[in-house]
């Protein structure tokens, strides 16, 4: 069953009681990234293996989202500054035990290309908490994979 979650802002990034971080280089530059992860929401699904559906809903103020298992997304964009930050809160889910959760992804150039770095902030119960500390490794596993899945799709020729 979806529910809303309570709203959190921007600072959520650094004050949520769960914080998994990932940071990964690549050889795109900055502004193609940033264009992936915020022009283009529908085409999440061909680079994030775990993303099956993805849709701008709201002229771009939002996306709604559906993951591999089932879990489902209804989000709000807080910030899209170009090319440095992208950054949404996710509103409703059907998520078990999640109160809050907000995503940024960060964008900073290093040399011809971008490292990109990936927040997932969050707060629930304790079951929830507990079930994102001990998936820490799988998401980790699911950034590297899709952030390279990203790469290769924006330096082909």
């Amino acid at each position: 069953m979806a529910r809303r979650l309570r709203p959190v802002g921007l600072d959520f990034v650094e004050t949520a009681p769960v914080r998994l971080v990932f940071a990964r280089e690549v050889s795109a530059a900055p502004e193609a990234v940033y264009r992936a992860l915020a022009e283009d929401v529908p085409g999440w699904t061909a680079w994030f293996s775990a993303v099956t559906f993805a849709r701008p809903i709201g002229e771009g103020a939002g996306r709604e989202i559906r993951l591999r298992g089932g879990t489902r997304f209804v989000e709000t964009v807080l910030a899209a500054e170009r090319p440095e930050r992208y950054t949404y809160r996710i509103d409703v889910t059907n998520a078990p035990g999640a109160r809050a959760m907000l995503e940024e992804w960060r964008l900073a150039p290093a040399g011809t290309g971008t490292r990109v770095q990936w927040t997932f902030a969050a707060d629930g119960t304790a079951a929830f908490r507990f079930v994102l500390d001990r998936a820490r490794a799988g998401m980790g596993r699911a950034f590297r994979g899709a952030v390279t899945s990203l790469d290769r799709r924006l330096t082909r020729p």
